[in-house]
């Protein structure tokens, strides 16, 4: 029998860093709200449900000027989600009536593809508990109270952890209800809240140099860019399927 997943899509933040007047996730890019990008992507993707979690303010506005607007179909749930992120995925998870696994994903990284949500949902099937990352390109430095750096962690065992962050639904949901029963506050991503409050190993995968997190208005910047780069990487793929056909097409008049 074929597994349902359920993606959650996060846009409740409130963007502070960015300095916008609004939330982050719905800044434009391209013509669009940021969180279209990540909704479309599941949209076209293996998962059966979304779940958009956003501010109790926006409800109605993402229902009828995303959801509706763009028919994302999948879109079974608009909850308001919390003050913290951990809060918002606890609203996301207890939305799920029923799932074998879920993505949890910021809807501030536009830059999600169908290869990682397609490598995410293996990855949880495989693993029972991933994310994806990248491998650190930067030498880190950990720094004391005073910003003296005090140690230099080998780069090679170092990612830079992204999102989705895939897992078995009984998993993260049980790992959540424990961390919210607690008050801990210190989980800052779902791999965390599943590593200490139900002990199971998270697998790290590739992701994405471009899956970047919109944070800032020089990621803005940086994700239109990558935008412009993909589109035109994509006319680069038509042409030179384009050609391929021709010489066939060439090819095969000669064999006549």
């Amino acid at each position: 029998m074929r597994k349902k997943i359920v993606a959650i899509v996060l846009a409740a933040g409130e963007g502070k860093r960015m300095g916008s007047g609004i939330p982050k996730q719905y800044m434009i890019i391209k013509s669009r709200p940021m969180v279209y990008y990540s909704l479309k992507t599941f949209q076209e993707s293996e998962v059966d449900e979304i779940i958009l979690v956003t501010g109790i303010d926006e409800i109605e506005y993402c229902q009828k000027y995303i959801v509706d607007k763009y028919k994302f179909s999948k879109v079974k749930k608009i909850v308001p989600g919390g003050c913290e992120r951990y809060e918002s995925v606890y609203m996301g998870l207890q939305a799920i009536e029923d799932a074998d696994y879920v993505l949890i994903h910021d809807g501030a990284r536009p830059m999600i593809n169908q290869k990682i949500v397609f490598d995410s949902i293996r990855g949880a099937m495989k693993y029972g508990a991933c994310v994806v990352g990248v491998p650190a390109k930067d030498t880190i430095k950990v720094v004391d109270e005073e910003e003296y750096a005090k140690e230099t962690p080998p780069r090679k065992i170092l990612w830079i952890v992204q999102t989705p962050q895939s897992f078995q639904f009984e998993l993260v949901k049980n790992a959540y209800k424990k961390l919210i029963e607690s008050g801990d506050t210190t989980a800052t991503d779902d791999a965390m809240a599943v590593e200490q409050y139900s002990g199971h190993k998270v697998k790290l995968i590739m992701g994405s140099y471009d899956n970047i997190k919109v944070t800032t208005p020089e990621d803005v910047r940086i994700s239109r860019a990558f935008f412009r780069t993909r589109k035109l990487f994509r006319v680069l793929h038509e042409i030179h399927d384009r050609i391929i056909w021709f010489q066939m097409k060439l090819y095969l008049l000669k064999k006549k």
